[in-house]
C-alpha cells in the first residue's frame, strides 16, 4: 500500500534493503559498472564537460523553453554564466570539435540545477545523469537504429542490476531486458481518457521496461504526452525510457534520448514553436548549414537509476540534495533516510 501525502509517495512498512554505509558503496559500484557496460555498448569515450556556459550562446538546454536558468556575474568575464540544464547541444558541438566519425562518440557525467523543478520522491533541483552522445550516418536516422540503440542501453542497465543483486542479495527486484515499444499517439488511442502520466503507469505496469516514442508533437486531442524543446531531439525520433517500479508501484523514466534535429526538422520545429529567433545562434546555424555531424543521444539518470536498482523510496537516499522542511521531517517521521 502507497500512502499519499501532497507530493510524496510514502511505500506503507518501507524500510531500505541497506544500510546508509552500503547504499555509499552500492551507490559507486552501480556507477563503475553502469558507465563501463554503457561505453563498451555504444562504443563511448569518456569526456569532460562543462558546468557552466555563457549566457546567450544558445548552447544551454532549454528543456520544455519555460524553466528560469540558474545564471550570475563573475568578476572578470563581461557575460553572465549559467549553469547548465542539460548537455543536448554542447555535446554535439563537442564531437564535431573533436573530430568524431560515424559509430563514435562521447558520454560524460552531467550534474545540472533546475530551479523550477518540483521535488517529490522522484524529482531533486539538483540533477545528476550520464549524457552521450554519438555520430551516426544519414540512413541511421531511422526509428529501426533508434529502438536497436534504446536495446543496448536496456542490456546496460539490466547487466548492472544483476550484478548489484549478487553483491547485495538482499535486494530482490528484477529488470526486465526486453523493452516494450510504442508512440504516444499509440498509447492515446490505447487510454484516451486517461493523462499521460497515467498512461504512462498503465503500460509500463504491464510491460515493465517501455520506451515511448515520438514526443513532442501535438497528438490527436490536441494534447502533447509530454513537453520538448523544438532543437535538439527529432520529435518524429525520439522517447522516453520507463521502468516500473515496485517499491513505489509506478513508473520510472531513466532516460529521455532521441536521434537529433537535422536542417528539415530543426527548421519545422522551431516554426510549429514560435522560435525561429534562435536561428541567430551559432549552434543552430551550423545544423542548417550542415555543418555539425548527426547524432543519436540523451540523458540517463543517475540518482534515478541507483534508486531504482537499490530498491529506494526517495531520491534523496542515493544523492544530496535540499529539500522543503516539511518534505524532510515526513521522511524521517516514516523512516526514509535522507542523504
Amino acid at each position: 500500500m502507497i500512502i499519499m501525502s501532497k507530493s510524496l509517495c510514502i511505500p506503507e512498512g518501507y524500510k531500505s534493503a541497506l544500510t546508509l554505509r552500503e547504499t555509499q558503496h552500492a551507490i559507486k559500484y552501480i556507477k563503475d559498472i553502469f558507465q563501463q557496460s554503457l561505453s563498451f555498448e555504444l562504443t563511448l569515450d569518456r569526456v569532460t564537460a562543462p558546468l557552466i556556459v555563457q549566457k546567450g550562446s544558445g548552447i544551454n538546454d532549454d528543456l520544455n523553453g519555460v524553466e528560469r536558468k540558474v545564471e550570475f556575474s563573475t568578476k572578470e568575464i563581461e557575460s553572465d554564466a549559467e549553469v547548465v540544464q542539460s548537455l543536448a547541444k554542447w555535446k554535439r558541438m563537442a564531437l564535431y570539435r573533436y573530430g568524431y566519425r560515424p559509430g563514435e562518440g562521447i558520454y560524460t557525467d552531467m550534474n545540472a540545477i533546475r530551479r523550477d523543478d518540483d521535488t517529490d520522491n522522484i524529482h531533486s533541483i539538483f540533477v545528476d545523469q550520464w549524457d552521450w552522445e554519438k555520430v551516426i550516418t544519414p540512413q541511421q536516422r531511422s526509428v529501426e537504429y533508434l529502438m536497436e540503440t534504446v536495446k543496448y542501453i536496456v542490456k546496460a542497465i539490466a547487466f548492472t542490476k544483476r550484478k548489484v543483486c549478487l553483491r547485495y542479495p538482499q535486494l530482490k527486484g528484477e529488470i526486465c531486458g526486453t523493452p516494450y515499444f510504442i508512440t504516444s499517439q499509440e498509447l492515446e488511442d490505447m487510454y484516451p481518457d486517461k493523462t499521460p502520466k497515467e498512461r504512462e503507469n498503465l503500460i509500463v505496469k504491464e510491460h515493465k521496461t517501455v520506451f515511448i516514442m515520438q514526443i513532442g508533437e501535438k497528438l490527436a486531442s490536441g494534447q502533447k504526452h509530454d513537453g520538448r524543446a523544438p532543437d535538439y531531439d527529432d520529435w518524429s525520433l525520439n522517447g522516453d525510457l520507463l521502468f516500473w517500479n515496485d517499491v513505489l508501484g509506478n513508473a520510472l523514466e531513466i532516460s529521455s534520448m532521441g536521434i537529433r534535429v537535422d536542417a528539415a526538422s530543426l527548421g519545422k520545429q522551431l516554426a510549429e514553436c514560435g522560435a525561429e529567433d534562435r536561428k541567430q545562434y551559432e549552434y543552430h546555424q551550423m545544423i542548417l548549414n550542415d555543418t555539425l555531424p548527426l547524432t543519436i543521444g540523451g540523458g540517463i539518470g543517475q540518482s534515478r537509476l541507483c534508486m531504482l536498482l537499490l530498491e529506494k523510496a526517495h531520491i534523496g537516499e542515493v544523492q544530496v540534495s535540499v529539500w522543503p522542511s516539511a518534505m524532510m521531517k515526513e521522511c524521517a517521521d516514516n523512516g526514509i533516510v535522507l542523504l
